[in-house]
This record gives structure tokens, C-alpha cells and sequence, in this order.
């Protein structure tokens, strides 16, 4: 999970029993009462009043979902936390569609550049969201719900009542109880009671957290933590860095950089980055600098090429290309998760990095 300050993985606490089904009474058994699912009011559906435009949808309000049990998404499209949750958040949503779940995305940026609107169709359509969103780019709706997570879901039942919410992933059992829960509430019909089990591509895979060791950390000065190089970090200026021994979980710039409050921008051909790191996946959101641009990259591990342990972003030599602003998996490690050296070459000028993320 990720918050404006923080990142962890975390699960929703709600526990309930569902009871959706049962023996037929007898025909002259009085008739059964209308089910009531045991989850409590937490709140009201707040709207999307702010939103700045819509996907797949034209705006919708509280009013017209009346009637529909609602799950609201809040997610930004290079948080990694959330790029695992889409695949459960795009299952549900088809799986329960005809029997009157609406799942509404709110695309709330944390970066500058998740603002863009390119970007954020870029997103939807490279991880198959076919579903309303609402983008936030001002962050109206989030401040009107009071959230503050990525990824943030909230259930609402069929009055607009909100009934049950998770922060930060996992705890996906728990919330498609908590849908089913809430379908059965809603109205008569069958529910599908069974669980979904959606496929996942390389990023969205979901962390070994037996293995993981290695948090969030930021490349702007703003929220910059363990920078282990020389000199320190110069705010908005080019300066020349060089980056030797790295303990665990500390990172550095070698070459040079101009180093901003939420990303550096490499300011010459061959500017690095160096991390030591213990987790299965290393990923950085990174981007070009400029639309149309291409910066092509060299990743090694322990000084070698990654060979087996290379991600989804570049090959077995650690060769790759950024070519959009988003995050990159540069690291998989196939078989026993060790502690890492990383090393990320920038070949082309220009290239501007943000954050990396593990799992």
C-alpha cells in the first residue's frame, strides 16, 4: 500500500460469514426474510464530483448507481502496489457485472506526470481496464472521500451506503466475500459464490514477501532516503556524483544529474544509478524526458549481466529501452532471492528517474 509518505502491502481486517443459500422450506413454511448482510455502515458514497474527465463511461453520479453495489478503486497507474490489485479489480468486475456490481476506477496522480491524459489511456488500455474511471487529476475526489492510500477500495451496497473498505493490496478473498455479501443484500437472484483466480503478466505477479527486504525509495530530493554517494544531493543544479559501497537498502548517482524535487534527470550519456537491494523484483519508474524520446539502458547485478534474473523490461544481457513514462521491471529473480548490487546505465542523455519499488 502506498500512502503520499509511505509504502507497505497490507489487507483489510474485516471478517464476516456469508450465508447465501439453504435448504428449500416446505411449501406451507412461512416465507424466508430478505437476506441482510452483516457488514456495518462505515459511511456514504461521496460522488465524483471534481473529476476532470471519464473512460469508458460517461460521468456517473450516486444517484444514478442507486440501486447497483459499487466498488471504487483508487489507483495511480505507475504504483506497483496497484498494478498487482488490477487483475482481482478486472475479474470482479466482469464476473458480477450482470448481476448489478459497477466498479468506478478514480486515477488519482501521485507524480506530475500521471496527470497526463495520454499517459493514463496509455494505462488503461495496456492493462485492460474496460471499466468507468474517473480521472482525478486534481485530486478533488480524493480529498472529498478523505483517502489516502494507493490502492484504496471502497464497497457500497445498493443504498449508497459504504459497507466495507481495504487499503494497500491483498485481502482479496475478504473483499469478494464482501461483493457477494453484498449482491445477495441487493436482491433476489443466484450468486456466484465461487473466487476468482485471474491470470497475471509479469508485473502484476504478486510479491514474495517471504523475501522481500527492500522498500520504496524516492530519486527526488523531496523525499530522498539512504543516498549513500559524492557529494550529496544538489537541489536543481547539474553536478557530477560517483557511488562506491552500498550496504543494504542504500542507492546512489554516478555521472551526472540534475536532481529535482520528485525525479533526476540524467544530464549526460552513461549516468547511472546504483541500489542494493533484497527482493525477488526490482522495478523503477522511469521515463524518457520527452514524448517521442528513447533512452536505451544497460542493467547489471553484481557487476554481470542479469541472465535469468532479468525482468520483464530488458533481456538477459540488461539491455532495454524507455520509451514512456511508467514503471519498468528491470529485476526477477529466478530461483533463491539474494542480496543485490543493481546497476542501471542510461546510454542517451535525458532519461528521468522517480522511484523504485520491490516485491
Amino acid at each position: 500500500m502506498k500512502t503520499k509518505t509511505s509504502h507497505m502491502i497490507a489487507a483489510a481486517s474485516v471478517l464476516f460469514a456469508v450465508v447465501l443459500a439453504g435448504t428449500p422450506a416446505p411449501a406451507f413454511a412461512a416465507e424466508a426474510p430478505p437476506y441482510r448482510s452483516p457488514l456495518p455502515v462505515e459511511g456514504r458514497l461521496a460522488g465524483f464530483d471534481g473529476a476532470t474527465t471519464w473512460l469508458n463511461s460517461a460521468p456517473l453520479t450516486p444517484m444514478q448507481l442507486r440501486g447497483k453495489v459499487v466498488l471504487v478503486d483508487f489507483w495511480t497507474y505507475s504504483c506497483i502496489n496497484c498494478i498487482r490489485t488490477v487483475p482481482y479489480i478486472r475479474a470482479w468486475a466482469a464476473k458480477y457485472r450482470e448481476r448489478g456490481l459497477v466498479v468506478v476506477g478514480v486515477h488519482t496522480p501521485e507524480f506530475k506526470f500521471e496527470e497526463d491524459l495520454v499517459n493514463i489511456n496509455t494505462a488503461v488500455g495496456r492493462f485492460k481496464m474496460d471499466y468507468p474511471i474517473a480521472v482525478d487529476s486534481k485530486q478533488q475526489i480524493w480529498r472529498a472521500w478523505g483517502n489516502q492510500y494507493w490502492p484504496a477500495l471502497y464497497l457500497s451496497d445498493a443504498t449508497g451506503k459504504l459497507r466495507h473498505h481495504q487499503f494497500g493490496e491483498g485481502g482479496y478473498d475478504k473483499m469478494e466475500r464482501a461483493i457477494q455479501s453484498l449482491l445477495a443484500e441487493a436482491g433476489p437472484g443466484p450468486v456466484d459464490t465461487t473466487l476468482v483466480n485471474p491470470s497475471a503478466n509479469d508485473e502484476q505477479m504478486q510479491p514474495d514477501l517471504a523475501s522481500l527486504e527492500s522498500g520504496e525509495a524516492y530519486v527526488g530530493y523531496q523525499k530522498a532516503e539512504n543516498y549513500r554517494a559524492t557529494p550529496k544531493l544538489r537541489e536543481d543544479r547539474a553536478q557530477m556524483y560517483t557511488v562506491d559501497r552500498l550496504d543494504l537498502n542504500q542507492w546512489g548517482l554516478s555521472g551526472q544529474w540534475v536532481v529535482g524535487a520528485e525525479s533526476a534527470v540524467s544530464a549526460d550519456a552513461g549516468a547511472g544509478i546504483a541500489y542494493q537491494f533484497k527482493a525477488r523484483d526490482l522495478h523503477l519508474v522511469a521515463g524518457p524526458g520527452a514524448a517521442g524520446h528513447k533512452v536505451r539502458i544497460k542493467v547489471t547485478l553484481d557487476g554481470r549481466a542479469p541472465g535469468a534474473d532479468h525482468g520483464a523490461d530488458i533481456d538477459a544481457d540488461g539491455n532495454g529501452v524507455i520509451d514512456a513514462t511508467r514503471l519498468y521491471q528491470l529485476v526477477r529473480q529466478n530461483g533463491s532471492v539474494k542480496q543485490r548490487r543493481f546497476d542501471i546505465r542510461f546510454l542517451d542523455k535525458g532519461a528521468e528517474a522517480f522511484a523504485f519499488t520491490f516485491g
